[in-house]
């Protein structure tokens, strides 16, 4: 992409980099954009936080949008983008149709975070007790709306193997619509070097924001079943929970008798990872790559977690810790990671490991700009063998236009 783009981002929220992967992802990309000497706009319906990047400090800039609102296509006139990225597919579903007739040429990029139907899906075969089948995905709404935002975007990008082969052999995604590109990290050999050691770390620690329910089930699970088993090895150890957004159930948890230690939003995630011994996340559903797992991983601290913790995060490299879905067996070998120290530095090095091969930004970067560009390139090429993808658009999207230009005039009235 030599030539200079301007590039709009619509977000389902302003992103939080300090507070969640997602927010970290997306700020990423408008990073990676930018540095190619682009212009990047993020929009948003979503209110200010506390807790918002500085878009303005990096160089792109902000807008508010209005939903249901012919605003946004004056304003879509105005700066005539020659990219739109879609945070999640519902933000697609609501402006994508505004885009394609306002901008027709513009390369449309979905960013799915994760796939929203499988984290679903696997969260009500949880609450059903039962096992999660892949069939199960054909039971929710939610997958036939994902999968049809897949179908009218020009490219998806998908941050996690599993779910890149689920789009191809079980939704029969055509492999040119989708590109894999995880949240990565930068290496520093320098930061390594100052890591704390063994002895100079103590404690266990989970993250996690609490507005995502996965990690509120976590939390749950560390403190009914999980917690009990270790104090019981280790009477006098603790668990620091730190997480974005924190509620009074999430405090109500907090017992200084049993070390189980409710601390609320961390500062700094970095110095907490950086000073606890052992990471503990017992993840039971969920979708896409776990960022605290990463980042455990990127400041040298062990973790123990659970195959859907762990899925497409360390291909067939060893984990940097232990895998397990038994509750006895992760209490066991949390306190064996947490007292053996020759143990405990084979677990960091599997870290160092997964980062080189997998998550290093410069493993990506130069393929997806080659990919954006080659794309744009062949747009109408593209878009002809997708077939389906403009069939959608043409009718799916129809009913989609006429929800919204009737809530428009609604709220004339109201």
């Amino acid at each position: 992409m030599k030539n200079k783009l301007q590039i709009l981002f619509i977000g389902f929220v302003w992103p939080e980099p300090k507070s969640s992967a997602a927010g970290l992802r997306i700020v990423q990309l408008i990073e990676l954009f930018l540095e190619q000497g682009h212009r990047v706009t993020f929009s948003s319906v979503a209110l200010d936080s506390d807790y918002m990047a500085d878009l303005l400090s990096i160089g792109a800039d902000v807008q508010r949008i209005e939903l249901n609102s012919d605003t946004f296509d004056v304003f879509l006139k105005e700066i005539n983008p020659e990219i739109v990225l879609f945070d999640r597919f519902m933000i697609e579903e609501q402006f994508g149709w505004r885009v394609a007739l306002n901008c027709p040429d513009a390369l449309r990029i979905l960013d799915t975070e994760d796939l929203h139907s499988l984290r679903i899906s696997r969260q009500n075969a949880f609450k059903q007790n039962k096992v999660f089948e892949l069939d199960d995905l054909l039971k929710e709404d939610i997958a036939k709306r994902e999968i049809a935002s897949v179908l009218r975007c020009d490219i998806t990008l998908v941050i996690s193997e599993f779910e890149q082969d689920i789009l191809k052999s079980f939704f029969k995604i055509d492999d040119s619509l989708l590109f894999y590109l995880p949240i990565f990290v930068n290496s520093n050999d320098d930061e390594v070097n100052n890591w704390k050691v063994f002895e100079e770390r103590k404690d266990f620690m989970f993250i996690g924001n609490f507005l995502h329910e996965p990690n509120w089930n976590t939390v749950q699970y560390l403190k009914e079943e999980i917690w009990p088993l270790i104090r019981e090895m280790m009477p006098e150890a603790s668990l620091e929970i730190y997480g974005a957004y924190p509620s009074q159930k999430i405090f109500r948890l907090h017992s200084d008798k049993e070390g189980f230690l409710i601390k609320g939003r961390a500062k700094d995630a970095s110095e907490v990872f950086k000073t606890a011994r052992i990471f503990l996340a017992p993840i039971r559903f969920g979708a896409g790559i776990k960022g605290k797992l990463l980042e455990a991983m990127q400041f040298g601290t062990p973790s123990i977690t659970t195959s859907i913790g762990a899925e497409s995060m360390n291909g067939n490299l060893d984990w940097n810790g232990y895998i397990t879905d038994d509750a006895n067996t992760f209490a066991e070998k949390a306190v064996a990671l947490y007292n053996d120290k020759q143990l405990w530095e084979k677990a960091r090095k599997n870290g160092i490991e997964i980062i080189i091969n997998r998550y290093k930004r410069e493993l990506f970067v130069n393929d997806f700009i080659e990919h954006i560009v080659k794309v744009r390139e062949g747009l109408f090429n593209h878009r002809k063998q997708n077939f389906l993808g403009a069939l959608l658009q043409h009718h799916t999207l129809r009913s989609t236009e006429y929800m919204s230009r009737w809530i428009q005039e609604k709220n004339k009235v109201n």
